[in-house]
C-alpha cells in the first residue's frame, strides 16, 4: 500500500512571497536581535552598579527582543505552511459506505 498518493493531473502552484520572505528571515532575526542586544551591552558594561532606570531600559529591550523572536517564529510557521499547502495533493485511500437500512429512516431518534 502506498501512504501518500498524488492526486492525478493536479498543478503545483507556483512559489510566491512565502519564499521571498523565508529567506529574509535570518536576516530580520539577526538584526532584530542584534538591535536591542547593543544597548544592553552599552548598559552592563558601563556601569557597576545599575540605576533603576537603567534596570527599566533593560528589561523594556528584553521585551522587544523576546517580541522580535515571536514574530520572526510566527512568520517563519505561516510561510513553512503556506508552503505545505502549494504542494501537491494527495488523495486519501477509498471508505466503502456502509449499506443504508431505510427501516432505521422513518422512525426520528
Amino acid at each position: 500500500m502506498k501512504y501518500f498518493n498524488k492526486l492525478p493531473g493536479f498543478i503545483r502552484t507556483p512559489s510566491g512571497l512565502e519564499w521571498v520572505l523565508f529567506k529574509k528571515l535570518p536576516l530580520i532575526f539577526s538584526i532584530g536581535t542584534a538591535a536591542p542586544c547593543a544597548p544592553m551591552l552599552i548598559i552592563y558594561l558601563g556601569n557597576e552598579s545599575l540605576s533603576r532606570e537603567q534596570q527599566q531600559v533593560i528589561y523594556q529591550l528584553l521585551g522587544v527582543l523576546f517580541s522580535v523572536w515571536f514574530l520572526v517564529g510566527a512568520i517563519a510557521i505561516g510561510c513553512i505552511v503556506v508552503t505545505i499547502m502549494k504542494g501537491p495533493a494527495y488523495v486519501a485511500d477509498p471508505y466503502e459506505l456502509p449499506t443504508e437500512n431505510k427501516s432505521l429512516e422513518q422512525y426520528p431518534n
